[in-house]
């Protein structure tokens, strides 16, 4: 699938550079730091976002509050890291945003907004819809307005019957591009098992293409 290839993720040494910098006070290396992972945390976000919530919260606002708590934190993550940096800033944002649904919709989230429990803590669920719409964007052209219409809704009722994980491997691995080895540490897993899951999700994820209306 065109255009689904994970990035190559920014050279460990770089990343410790930076952060020990940035622990000495450097705000200038604080920032590239925060900036190199923006783009990806945009992508979890879009991915997560309640439909409902989409004229009310601006994806670069939750990154910055979560960019003002992992301000606030970064002595304590320097003395002693959990995980990886990128995933400890994926980790704040989605929390931040999951505060963010809670306040908004409360009981009127808990549907749409489902979340899942993940090795790091709960998670909103990836959406099914914009998983549809990542993969009908390498399968139609734009002018198949009604065709496209009609495709995504049939592909993103088709992936709502698939295991929820399985769902949330694809979108860890081609939406929000992260690497096989920081999938398993989202999903608690060694990346043996992270890559069986991948592989049987990309297996279902072929029967569901298969059978799309036109395919």
């Amino acid at each position: 699938m065109v255009g689904m290839t994970p990035e190559t993720p920014e050279p460990k040494t770089e990343t410790t550079r930076l952060l020990q910098l940035a622990a000495r006070g450097d705000r200038q290396a604080w920032g590239e730091l925060l900036e190199h992972h923006r783009d990806r945390l945009r992508r979890m976000i879009n991915a997560r976002l309640d439909c409902r919530l989409h004229g009310r919260l601006d994806p670069s606002d939750v990154i910055q509050e979560a960019y003002l708590e992992a301000s606030r934190r970064l002595d304590e993550y320097a003395q002693q890291p959990t995980m990886p940096f990128a995933l400890w800033l994926r980790f704040l944002t989605g929390q931040r945003l999951l505060e963010l649904h809670r306040h908004h919709l409360g009981t009127q989230g808990r549907d749409a907004a489902r979340e899942v429990s993940l090795f790091a803590g709960p998670m909103l669920e990836a959406s099914s819809a914009v998983l549809a719409a990542q993969l009908l964007g390498n399968l139609t052209t734009p002018s198949d307005a009604a065709i496209r219409a009609e495709r995504r809704q049939w592909l993103q009722d088709a992936l709502d019957q698939m295991d929820p994980l399985d769902r949330e491997v694809l979108v860890l691995r081609h939406y929000e591009q992260l690497s096989n080895g920081e999938s398993a540490q989202v999903l608690g897993l060694d990346k043996s098992a992270a890559s069986k899951r991948y592989a049987r999700a990309l297996v279902r994820l072929k029967d569901v293409l298969a059978n799309l209306p036109g395919a």
